[in-house]
């Protein structure tokens, strides 16, 4: 009967531990292991100017500002003249290809440092063609600035006006990391390197986070300039490049 009992236990737990390894699971990725463009089965590009007083044009499918090879995507921030702009880089995006509500987004990255440079991984609501921004709401996965050895990670939505929760942490972007947000119905953490630095609570839509129960896309960009960072000076270094190892998409 001890027997029985134990065994019975040792099963329990043993099935415990099964189901919350087996809690997420993959449903999307591009690991990059090609070459020439971003795969348009899985990647679109934004073109010109978007926002925020930002320095460079976004190109279309150039090599010189988004290409894949040795087992990265590398988007590219160039100093050059391109129509009204002197910086070129790109912004792509998974809009109209692959939405998610709810999930484990993940990606490996090594980031450039300098004065008026900023990549970001981020979300966008897939409805922002219909509502606008920010009532599609946005997910900040990574953010970075400059040459602060600092990440940030922030939300944004509409309660009444623009408002937003934000966290940041220490970070040599420098080197490769894993910058995830695990989103769900009840919170979005945010998490370096597997290692949580923020949440804000979206549960029962509460704060008017309605938006954060809908579908989102994936953006990845190279931004040079802008309010956040002001621009380049002297001191920055162009060409530069995102290193993106994998984009990965699990869900419960």
């Amino acid at each position: 009967m001890k027997i029985i009992a134990i065994g019975f236990l040792l099963l329990f737990f043993t099935g415990c531990t099964n189901e919350k390894e087996q809690s997420w699971q993959l449903v999307w990725s591009d690991e990059f292991n090609y070459k020439g463009l971003p795969d348009t089965a899985d990647w679109s590009y934004e073109v010109g100017y978007i926002a925020n007083n930002e320095l460079q044009y976004y190109t279309p499918g150039r090599i010189e500002n988004s290409v894949v090879g040795d087992g990265n995507l590398m988007i590219i921030g160039r100093k050059e003249p391109w129509d009204w702009a002197e910086y070129t880089s790109a912004r792509i995006i998974t809009e109209g290809k692959h939405s998610w509500t709810y999930g484990k987004i993940d990606a490996r990255i090594k980031l450039p440092k300098g004065q008026g440079i900023w990549p970001a991984f981020w979300m966008l609501g897939e409805n922002i063609r219909r509502t606008g921004w920010p009532k599609c709401g946005e997910i900040d996965i990574m953010e970075h600035i400059n040459n602060e050895d600092m990440l940030y990670g922030t939300l944004h939505w509409h309660n009444e006006k623009h408002v937003m929760d934000g966290g940041k942490t220490p970070c040599n972007v420098s080197d490769y990391h894993n910058y995830t947000v695990e989103w769900d119905a009840d919170s979005i953490k945010w998490f370096l390197d597997d290692k949580q630095y923020h949440q804000v609570v979206i549960r029962d839509s509460i704060n008017s986070t309605a938006e954060f129960h809908k579908p989102f896309y994936v953006i990845l960009n190279l931004a040079i300039g802008g309010n956040w960072p002001k621009n380049p000076d002297e001191t920055t270094q162009f060409p530069d490049t995102v290193f993106v190892d994998y984009v990965r998409v699990y869900q419960k």
